[in-house]
């Protein structure tokens, strides 16, 4: 099975999953949103899937430097809070794992070794 990774390469928790995928010997391609961007179709089928409170990072510091009206409009309304995402790819939880069954946001070692062995 072939995924796709996305997110920034720099991440140190970006690096955790690499570690994981590359031990358990799954195959992936990496898609860096800084360098690459993201298509807004993508984050739609992501927040459909898992949920926008899944997806939307809301502890790191490009959504703390946001301003007050930006946050409460995300918050009330789930479109203008993916246009946000696909304006600030910082603010989308890292890694996002996808592939033909799977679809996971964040790095859980044990939900990567259930799906992926």
């Amino acid at each position: 099975m072939t995924i796709t990774i996305y997110g920034i390469k720099s991440c140190s928790t970006m690096k955790k999953a690499f570690t994981k995928l590359d031990d358990l010997g799954v195959s992936y391609n990496f898609h860096d949103y800084k360098k690459q961007g993201i298509d807004k179709d993508s984050i739609q089928r992501w927040v459909k899937e898992l949920g926008i409170a899944k997806v939307l990072n809301k502890r790191g510091t490009t959504w703390r430097k946001l301003e007050d009206a930006q946050k409460q409009a995300a918050d009330s309304d789930v479109d203008k809070a993916i246009d946000l995402l696909t304006e600030n790819t910082s603010m989308i939880k890292r890694p996002i794992v996808e592939g033909q069954s799977v679809l996971l946001c964040g790095y859980d070692e044990a939900e990567f070794d259930t799906n992926f062995t």
